[in-house]
């Protein structure tokens, strides 16, 4: 069936089906999205099924497999990037949502039409998703935390504007929308620099938890390593997670408001896999080989995903991004990056490349492919980034330097299907 019938046949499920609604803020090309949704791909090994038996909906080609979907619904996804909708609504089609779904508008734009008496927000929502901008928290960054350089367009300030309207102090706006909806849960992402910048963090958590009439309980957030989970990435994530007080039943409001909470209530999922840790339950850390296994080279494939990619020579061991990724290890951070800046798949003996079979064959020295950025993120390998406007076109409704941008600034969808799992499997113990 084609991806417009489906599209036609499934129009509105979100509205008409029973599901837990979700609002997502910031969502860029869809990777906490994807992981709410789940029904996606991943490699085998990324999965832990001792710990989770129920993760695994069928067996798929190539060592893949096909993860379970979950009771989260779409109801609305933003940002103000264009190639992030295109690619959003491009993939989103197969799963049944409709382009309308996504605004491609600033959340403070979004926000004051709201207050202007327009109707933006859908009602009855569930849970708010957020992975408000990270740059200026970013050890890679500048490290300006509220004193953004740049407005909420993304635009570098040249003249007066309102501090809240800064890149920066974008969670507030997050803040709002929590107010105007009133979910359930909310969840915010952003990186692990912001734990480590003066008071942030506190400052944060403290704004969140004033979040709404009734107020929430905003959990100790948490650093969530991306390897601990199956992704094979060196990706460290801060979470918070705020639950709306009048919602909970006694027993979990008593279980949430102690100091350690109890296990059975606690809403961060348990790592899966020993990148950190040890235990008899958790398996082996997923390696980039075995991501890469079903792959072939640039030159022998007909995704436009892994051939059209970064022709970047190599720039020397002093810049950023001049290394070879560890192809029986983690890879490195994917950076929202399109250029010079993108690991390389191999070097070559004379820049210190360590694929010497690789090399003996003939196969040469270049950099990552989109379609490898995306793997090392755990997008499913059907997921389109590179997208021509005709077939074998060099012409792209999504560019190649477009689609690193925006899957490095991705969450990894097996980490917000862990997330979203987690919080699946304490609905009902929590709001019944």
């Amino acid at each position: 069936m084609e991806v417009k019938d489906i599209k036609e046949q499934l129009k509105g499920r979100q509205e008409t089906e029973q599901g837990i609604r979700v609002l997502s803020l910031f969502s860029g090309c869809g990777g906490m999205d994807l992981g709410f949704e789940g029904g996606f791909m991943v490699h085998r090994a990324s999965v832990n099924e001792r710990m989770n038996p129920d993760f695994i909906e069928r067996e798929e080609k190539n060592g893949f497999v096909r993860l379970r979907s979950t009771a989260f619904r779409l109801v609305f996804a933003n940002d103000i990037l264009k190639e992030a909708r295109t690619a959003w609504t491009h993939n989103f089609a197969k799963y049944g949502y409709a382009p309308e779904i996504y605004r491609e508008e600033s959340i403070v734009d979004l926000v004051k039409r709201h207050h202007a008496g327009e109707r933006i927000f859908p009602e009855n929502v569930d849970v708010v998703t957020g992975g408000f901008p990270c740059q200026d928290f970013s050890v890679a960054g500048k490290r300006n935390g509220f004193n953004s350089h740049k407005d909420h367009n993304g635009k570098i300030i040249t003249g007066d504007i309102a501090s809240e309207e800064t890149r920066g102090k974008l969670y507030m706006w997050m803040k709002e929308v929590i107010e105007i909806t009133r979910p359930k849960i909310f969840i915010a992402e952003n990186v692990k620099g912001l734990v480590n910048l003066s008071n942030v963090k506190d400052i944060i958590q403290r704004d969140f938890s004033r979040a709404a009439e009734h107020g929430y309980i905003v959990l100790e957030p948490r650093v969530l390593h991306a390897a601990d989970y199956g992704v094979p990435q060196s990706r460290e994530r801060v979470i918070f997670i705020g639950i709306k007080k009048s919602a909970l039943n006694a027993k979990a409001l008593e279980a949430l408001s102690q100091d350690v909470i109890p296990d059975e209530y606690n809403p961060y999922p348990k790592p899966t896999h020993a990148f950190h840790g040890e235990g008899d339950e958790l398996v082996a850390p997923q390696t980039v080989r075995q991501v890469f296994r079903s792959l072939r080279e640039p030159e022998q494939t007909s995704d436009p995903s892994q051939k059209y990619y970064s022709r970047a020579r190599y720039m020397g061991a002093h810049c950023q991004g001049q290394t070879e990724v560890d192809i029986d290890g983690i890879g490195p951070t994917i950076r929202a990056e399109h250029h010079g800046n993108i690991e390389f798949r191999r070097l070559s003996r004379e820049h210190g490349g360590k694929q010497i079979k690789e090399l003996q064959k003939g196969l040469a020295e270049r950099r990552l492919t989109p379609r490898e950025c995306a793997l090392i993120q755990t997008f499913p390998p059907d997921y389109e980034f590179v997208i021509p406007k005709k077939e074998n076109s060099r012409q792209f409704e999504l560019s190649p330097s477009a689609a690193y941008k925006i899957i490095g600034n991705a969450v990894p969808p097996l980490l917000a299907y862990h997330l979203g799992r987690r919080l699946e499997s304490l609905w009902h113990l929590y709001f019944d």
